[in-house]
């Protein structure tokens, strides 16, 4: 299908979904809102797909919910247009992989990325301001630009803490640092995010694409997708055990992954000294 605000590329089996209103810093819409699940979940379910890309076209990553809408909500107008209800999937396809949490905390309107049976980077390449910070939360992994510039900014708009943010940004840089950039809702460059842990490398802006579609390449080429998919939601659905549950459901697995394909082609490739061959089974 044909997406209004968001462009979706397969190339050798990387998904880029590029947020895609550049002449307002790629602010948020409902309409957005629709075309990044839909999308989401139609690379999860493609078998072609290993790993997903999500950045922004030109010179932003998202400078969060469109304030056109806001003032919509402010007269009266009603939150559907900046939250909405749930996205309905329109791809009508499942996910072959194993993995994707089925758990209910990631069926939410913003929390669904871990139900995603494959790994998700969010190459951030600007300004990235209340909705458009907490969505890369939700990535597995977080690659900023040098100019990438970060602001909760909810405090600054009469809100709160929104789209479970007050649950994944401690677990993320700890609790004093999340009420810091939650309550002051100040802006904090690359560097400090690194630095907090908010995001993995920071890479010049020219590169950042590049670098991260290294990086995507390195898992397409190298690593089982069964494995991922498996690993991934493992480590969301710990969130929510305690540590004999993990070992319990990790026991299980391995039994699992014993039987498959991926075992066989990971202990062949390395025995036999060539490239893997992994196919997802």
């Amino acid at each position: 299908m044909a997406y209004e605000t968001i462009l979706y590329d397969v190339t050798d089996c990387i998904c880029t979904i590029s947020l895609n209103r550049p002449e307002r810093l790629n602010a948020w819409t409902f309409q957005m809102h629709l075309d990044l699940s839909d999308a989401m979940h139609k690379a999860g379910a493609d078998p072609e797909v290993r790993v997903i890309i999500i950045t922004g076209s030109g010179r932003g990553f998202c400078a969060g919910a469109d304030m056109g809408n806001l003032q919509a909500i402010g007269a009266g107008g009603g939150a559907r247009s900046v939250a909405g209800a749930s996205a309905e999937r329109s791809s009508g396809t499942k996910a072959t992989l194993p993995g994707g949490s089925t758990l209910a905390e990631f069926r939410m309107n913003y929390s669904y990325f871990p139900s995603i049976p494959k790994f998700i980077i969010a190459a951030i390449n600007g300004p990235a301001a209340g909705l458009g910070f907490v969505i890369p939360l939700y990535a597995d992994l977080r690659f900023a630009a040098e100019s990438a510039v970060f602001t909760t900014s909810f405090a600054q708009r009469g809100l709160i803490a929104e789209h479970g943010i007050s649950w994944l940004l401690p677990k993320l840089i700890g609790v004093s640092a999340a009420l810091d950039l939650l309550c002051s809702a100040r802006r904090i460059r690359a560097p400090e995010a690194h630095a907090l842990g908010l995001v993995s490398r920071v890479i010049p802006d020219d590169e950042l694409l590049a670098e991260t579609r290294a990086y995507a390449r390195l898992m397409a080429d190298t690593v089982s997708p069964r494995s991922v998919a498996v690993m991934k939601r493992q480590i969301w659905e710990a969130q929510f055990q305690t540590l004999a549950e993990a070992t319990t459901q990790a026991n299980y697995e391995m039994a699992l992954s014993f039987g498959t394909a991926d075992f066989k082609e990971g202990v062949a490739h390395f025995v036999e000294k060539r490239a893997a061959r992994f196919t997802g089974r």
